[in-house]
Order: structure tokens, then sequence, then C-alpha cells
């Protein structure tokens, strides 16, 4: 069995038990010195208790946060900046502090913000589920999922090195990447899914429920995650987000324009090379 050794000497405080929070502290069970909760909702911490998610858990953040020696924001990226300016009040001798939030120019530059005693670090695992609370919390979401890393400058080693064992010992592949680069990329591959997922539960006409299929049903699934997540996320990337609907428009007008005109020729070039592309997308870039 491999040791972590700065993973088992951690004591982590993971602020917010939604899907994400819950998921990690359930993959932390027996990992860590410690893993306490907090979240605002009391179902929640009664429910994290009686399931042993955390060892400790309470409503009030100030409560715990003293006794961690890592701090992970696991709530939307407007509540992630809101904490991070208050944590020298509940934590004044400093953590490593990593977050889970969706987008992180916007984050990082926060965190940068820190004073000195902590350790920052920005990060982000590429999985959930579109229905989020604690009751739907699942360890086994991070299996052979990417885990996106944004260091900072000031991030010391240590840190770095607790984020890798952290991806290691929950199952997903790490990847470091640039706040600006990962913003640019997840506007594509996470963001503009699901504005075209619910783009397309809108556009589609009631009266036709009855002939729903999988194919269907798996192209409306994102339209279920709540707007509370994703309107923080559209607010944090918003430049990103229009650029890559932009590139979305332009090719389903190409499509449009093939089918008026009758060139189904063309268009199935098109399929083929659509077909390859997922192909290539769905193997993590690999040929």
């Amino acid at each position: 069995m491999i040791e972590y050794k700065e993973l088992s000497k951690a004591r982590v405080a993971i602020v917010g038990l939604g899907l994400m929070g819950g998921s990690l502290a359930m993959a932390l069970k027996n990992k860590c010195e410690l893993v306490l909760g907090v979240d605002t909702d009391p179902e929640t911490i009664s429910y994290a208790l009686e399931n042993g998610i955390v060892e400790r858990a309470s409503t009030k953040i100030d409560e715990l946060l003293q006794v961690a020696n890592v701090i992970i924001l696991a709530v939307p990226v407007r509540s992630i900046l809101q904490i991070i300016r208050e944590l020298p009040a509940y934590h004044p001798e400093g953590a490593i502090v990593m977050d889970i939030g969706s987008t992180k120019r916007a984050v990082t530059a926060a965190l940068n913000e820190l004073p000195e005693q902590f350790d920052p670090i920005g990060g982000h695992p590429m999985c959930g589920k579109e229905n989020l609370t604690i009751f739907n919390a699942d360890p086994q979401i991070f299996q052979d999922a990417a885990f996106a890393f944004s260091p900072l400058e000031r991030t010391t080693e240590k840190a770095r090195l607790f984020a890798c064992q952290l991806a290691e010992c929950i199952g997903a592949k790490q990847i470091v990447v640039e706040a600006e680069t990962h913003d640019d990329w997840t506007a594509a591959t996470s963001h503009l899914p699901f504005l075209l997922s619910m783009a397309l539960a809108h556009s589609t006409p009631a009266e036709v429920a009855p002939l729903v299929g999988p194919g269907f049903k798996g192209n409306v699934r994102l339209a279920g995650t709540p707007g509370s997540m994703m309107l923080d996320v559209l607010r944090t990337n918003q430049d990103n987000v229009l650029k890559h609907c932009e590139n979305y428009i332009a090719m389903l007008t190409t499509i449009t324009k093939l089918i008026e005109a009758s060139e189904f020729e063309k268009l199935s070039e098109l399929i083929e090379t659509g077909r390859l592309k997922k192909e290539y997308f769905t193997k993590g870039g690999k040929q």
C-alpha cells in the first residue's frame, strides 16, 4: 500500500458538503488524520455525521477551521471568493488552502491576496453529477477523472505534494494547468455543454415527451444542474464562454446551410470527422 505522508498528516476541513465536498470527504476517509465538514445546512451536517462521512462537523465555519491544517473550499465560486476574504479571521495561523471550484482565474487571484501564512493552490476535479447534494455523494466519481491544479507562484512544494497525493489517493489523474488555460478549456468542455443541454431542453416541444429516448436524455442531462452553481461559473468565465458559444454557433450555421442546400455528401464528411473527434475527446486527447 502506498504511503501518502503529507496526506496522512492532514487535518482536512472541507467547507461545503454538497455533492463534490461530500464525495471528497468520503474518498478521504481513513486516509487523513482528521476529516472535518462545514455546511450551512443542518440536515446536511446531520447526514454527514450519522453516516460517518466526516468525523466532526458544524454549520459554523469558525468552530472547526482552526483545528485544520488543510482547508478545501467546495462551495459555488462566488461563495469561495467570500470565504477566502474571511479566512484570516477564521484561521489566523494559516493553512494549505485549496478550492475545487469550476473556474480558476478569479479564485487564484483572491487566493494570492491571502496573508503569507496561507499556502494556496487552485483545484478542480473534472467530474460530478447534475444532482448536487450530499445525498448523491459518491467517492467513486473521482476514479480516472482529471483533477486540474493551478498553483500560484507562492505555492510551496508542500502544497503541491499534498495536491498530488490527494489526486492519487482518490483515483484521479493530476493535471497542472494555469488558471487562464483552465478557464478557457473548461468553457469548451463543461460550461458550453451545460448551455447546449439547457437550450435543447427549452427548444424541444413538450408534446414529443412520449418518444424521448436515451440519446435525448443524455443530451439534456446537464440541464438539471442548479442555477446556483452555473450562474457563478458564467459570471466568472463570461469571456471564454462567449468565445466558445460563437464557435459552436458558427458550426451549427454551417450544418444548417448544408442541410438547406441538400449538400448531403459534404454533411456526410462532417459527420464522419465529428465521429472521429468524438473518439479523440473520449480517449482524453489520445489518437
